[in-house]
């Protein structure tokens, strides 16, 4: 296998001058630097602007930005240790505290600091509440990157959620086909175990992260093709980061590329307020224009992702705006009342997340509804 050299000290960075390494050491003392000699080979190091550069170099202002380290409370979804189960018919395996680098706008950047608790190397109780909670047919594989175990250690996992007949569909969110391609490319167990899996009847799904067109270099779209033609089936997500994507040029490129290669998007996301992560967003006002925007320019089968918020109380769909209202809807819901729900707020341009917000269809506003509440898996996500 080819010898990709990870760094996880800021002055191996040899391409940044010495007194940025020095300013950036301190921000990386807060939050944990990864990277690849591969992924860093992509940056344009004359380009101050350059997209790569702002996804994995740190930036002093992370430091100075508000937020919480669970953002959308996961802490409360655990029903065993390294399984969450927030909707009835969807679990989540905390498989890996670990990545193939570490994107400065990552949401769980909590898993890589030490004393957490929240991954575990025993999955059994996890895979336990999974065979014996017949309403899960989808599990997804997450962390950390799922992709950055052995093969050997993947396949046990996905080999004892095959064994359970009611789980249909297995989703391996990752993104190391951007980060270190040759993870797939020169290991040719990893697409044949996959191929195993991978049924007619039922598929594997991998989750890419791809956030700028830049990283569908022709070695990651080597590594896309590989795994497709293992009999998996591929769809993206990203947020929406300041100073990566977040013009409507850079998400046409983008959602262009990966409907050429194969690719659908999947998921637009609004970067979650977690700390640290306030120099990457953008305010939903603008991020639903500069989207909107940018699927006036692509065909259909590049625009088909939602645009949506990972709130404590669900999946938040932003679906439309108006001179004077946010229009929301519930895509997916903790509480079962919840499901589906249309909601209308007052427009505000400064407006980060659903917490920002004012209704203005004369509804309590969901997160007042909910304050106080002990957050817990919804009643039918609960085996019979």
């Amino acid at each position: 296998m080819r010898d990709i050299r990870y760094l996880s000290d800021i002055e191996q960075v040899s391409n940044l001058p010495e007194q940025t390494r020095r300013q950036l050491a301190r921000v990386t003392e807060a939050y944990r630097f990864r990277a690849n000699d591969y992924y860093l080979s992509l940056i344009d190091w004359d380009n101050p602007d350059d997209p790569i550069r702002r996804i994995i170099v740190p930036d002093v202002s992370e430091l100075s930005s508000v937020g919480d380290l669970d953002a959308s409370n996961e802490r409360s979804n655990y029903v065993a240790p390294g399984c969450q189960h927030k909707y009835p018919h969807t679990a989540l395996l905390i498989c890996v505290e670990t990545c193939a680098s570490y994107c400065r706008y990552c949401f769980r950047k909590r898993l890589f600091m030490e004393n957490q608790k929240e991954t575990t190397r025993n999955l059994e109780e996890g895979l336990e509440y999974i065979r014996g909670n017949k309403a899960i047919s989808n599990v997804l594989l997450t962390g950390g990157d799922p992709l950055t175990l052995s093969t050997e250690r993947l396949e046990e996992i996905i080999r004892e959620l095959r064994s359970m007949d009611h789980v249909g569909v297995i989703r391996i969110g990752s993104k190391t086909p951007a980060f270190n391609p040759y993870r797939i490319i020169d290991d040719p167990e990893l697409p044949a175990m996959l191929s195993r899996y991978s049924t007619r009847e039922k598929r594997i799904y991998v989750i890419t992260h791809f956030d700028v067109v830049e990283e569908l270099t022709n070695v990651a779209c080597l590594g896309l093709d590989i795994l497709m033609k293992a009999g998996v089936v591929l769809t993206n997500q990203t947020p929406i980061i300041r100073g990566a994507n977040d013009t409507p040029e850079a998400l046409v490129k983008l959602m262009g590329k990966l409907s050429y290669v194969g690719v659908p998007p999947y998921y637009f996301f609004q970067c979650r307020p977690t700390a640290g992560n306030r120099p990457y967003a953008v305010p939903m006002a603008e991020a639903y224009e500069t989207l909107e925007e940018a699927k006036r320019r692509v065909s259909g089968l590049a625009k088909r992702a939602r645009y949506v918020m990972s709130h404590a109380l669900g999946k938040i769909e932003i679906v439309g705006m108006s001179r004077d209202f946010f229009f929301l809807k519930f895509h997916r819901a903790r509480y079962q009342e919840d499901e589906g729900r249309f909601m209308m707020f007052y427009r505000n341009d400064e407006a980060y997340w659903l917490d920002d917000l004012i209704p203005a269809d004369g509804q309590p506003h969901p997160v007042h509804e909910r304050r106080g509440e002990n957050l817990t898996p919804r009643v039918d996500a609960v085996a019979q």
